[in-house]
């Protein structure tokens, strides 16, 4: 298929890109960052410079496309101004969807965020209603970023209701790779109390990239809704355990863990409606002190096979 992605210069956009042309699509590269005038070397993608926030650029790059990944987003709510983040996120995402429509575009894969609940930036912080979370617990959010993923989700139901387009919105956890799994992992594994508002879970980039290129070629009707997250913790101990130990009193209650050292982001849905099997951990990365194991390769999974 011809597969346009947008925000494919990101730490997101770059894996799908890297996965579905090793799937054997191809793919239209789309950012804001400058081209160079050069011709792509064998195995890239063609590279667009186009701002989708842009109505006239959204289109211009949709057009033809057979299937749309639209990762393009300012990533989080405090290191631009909220009218920034919640205005570009807002209107890319409409611009898209919008052309998409219009140009009879039969797949569109939304990438959300597992903030959409509301409890990773709130400004009067709260707990979830129960662990692990999943696609039916209420959203709730505060913060300009996801409150734009939130109203992106809205887009793709309006989507599907006025045309034939078939929606995906993945919500993935906090996204790690072989750049940064000891930078942010790290001292959780040294201290499980450094906690995090989304319960210790976490995806590995090339497993999310894995997850958009299978929602690519899903034939899943209507707008689905799922999160990605990997299936473990990202500090290796018992999740129930967790929660009682640093929440106490105010825990929320525990349910359905598929295993004993559970994400506290559900992946159920992911794996039964896409049939993604993740197979990343961050034992692939970090030992047992948080520090970056040597000859790491990305990818090689090994320990997060036992699911």
């Amino acid at each position: 298929m011809r597969v346009v992605v947008t925000g494919a210069r990101g730490k997101v956009g770059s894996a799908a890109t890297d996965a579905l042309m090793a799937a054997g699509h191809e793919v239209v590269a789309v950012d804001r960052g400058e081209p160079v005038f050069e011709p792509p070397r064998p195995g890239e993608p063609r590279y667009v410079q186009a701002d989708v926030s842009d109505a006239g650029d959204a289109f211009a790059v949709v057009r033809g496309a057979a299937a749309v990944v639209h990762a393009a987003a300012l990533p989080e709510p405090t290191q631009n101004t909220p009218h920034t983040v919640f205005a570009n996120n807002l209107l890319a995402t409409f611009n898209v969807v919008e052309a998409a429509v219009r140009f009879g575009v039969p797949r569109l894969v939304n990438i959300s965020s597992e903030t959409v609940p509301g409890f990773s930036f709130a400004e009067r912080g709260f707990l979830p209603d129960y662990l692990p979370v999943d696609e039916d617990h209420p959203v709730r959010p505060q913060d300009p970023y996801a409150l734009s993923k939130h109203f992106g989700e809205q887009l793709a139901d309006a989507a599907v209701r006025r045309s034939d387009i078939r929606c995906l919105s993945l919500r993935p956890s906090w996204v790690q790779y072989e750049g940064n799994y000891e930078r942010n992992l790290g001292p959780a594994v040294r201290d499980p109390g450094v906690l995090s508002a989304n319960f210790w879970s976490y995806i590995d980039v090339y497993d999310l990239a894995d997850a958009i290129r299978l929602a690519v070629e899903s034939d899943v009707g209507g707008h689905e809704v799922c999160y990605i997250a990997s299936p473990d913790n990202a500090v290796g101990r018992p999740f129930a355990q967790l929660v009682a130990h640093y929440y106490g009193d105010a825990a929320p209650p525990v349910r359905g863990l598929d295993r004993e050292d559970a994400s506290g982001v559900s992946c159920a849905k992911a794996r039964r409606l896409l049939g993604w099997r993740p197979s990343r951990s961050w034992r692939d990365y970090l030992d047992e002190d948080g520090r970056m194991l040597s000859g790491v390769r990305p990818g090689s999974g090994e320990a997060a096979q036992a699911q």
